[in-house]
């Protein structure tokens, strides 16, 4: 998929409730706004980027945009929203494993191998968006994702293949939190190429989540 591609699926993945009904002219100028959006706030940043761009290569009004996102931070919002469901959609249609353990560990492998093709999301955990970064836990793509997992650590306590002694909302979390930590170390320093340290993630993740013995 390239990046065209994967920004209209992005979209596609990020139209959430409270959009205009899908089929409509409202619906369809919406998504079109945030396909720009992606593409360029990707390739020029946020600071360098103004709504009247987006709205100009949409063949709007600046007037005509600010109609759908309040300014331009409510748009970099929602843009970086839909690339990241998009990413994170796709990871996990690509993930397999019979067990908790093996299908979110595929999940997160995933979102590394896919982040590249999402320019957006890879800008922002790249730590190219310094001022944007703070907002990043508050994507409600991330939100769904999370509450996803929590629930799939639910039913894996109690068919005994989680530990059953913490929170599955909290161990949700925390995985959540030390699986963007990677994924942003990753690509702000390079890529881990010992293999202890691969293991070693591995084991922490193990440990938070498996049941002993």
């Amino acid at each position: 998929m390239d990046s065209a591609e994967a920004s209209g699926a992005a979209v596609s993945a990020g139209m959430t409730a409270g959009t205009p009904p899908k089929g409509g002219k409202g619906h369809r100028t919406r998504r079109r706004l945030l396909e720009i959006a992606v593409r360029r706030f990707a390739a020029d940043g946020f600071r360098r980027t103004s709504v009247s761009d987006i709205a100009r290569d949409a063949g709007l009004t600046p007037a005509a945009a600010y109609a759908y996102f309040a300014g331009k931070e409510a748009l970099f919002f929602a843009a970086i929203d839909a690339d990241a469901a998009s990413l994170i959609e796709r990871s996990r249609r690509a993930a397999s494993g019979e067990s908790v353990r093996d299908r979110w560990l595929g999940f997160l492998a995933q979102l590394r191998v896919l982040v590249d093709e999402h320019p957006l999301a890879r800008r922002v955990l790249a730590g190219e968006e310094s001022d944007m970064v703070r907002r990043l836990l508050d994507l409600p793509s991330l939100a769904a994702v999370r509450s996803d997992l929590a629930d799939d650590l639910r039913a894996g306590q109690v068919a005994g293949e989680v530990r059953d002694d913490v929170s599955p909302e909290l161990l949700a979390i925390g995985i959540e939190t030390l699986s963007i930590a990677a994924i942003m170390a990753e690509l702000q320093v390079g890529p881990v190429r010992q293999t202890d340290r691969v293991l070693g993630a591995i084991a922490v993740f193990d440990a938070a989540m498996l049941a002993p013995g």
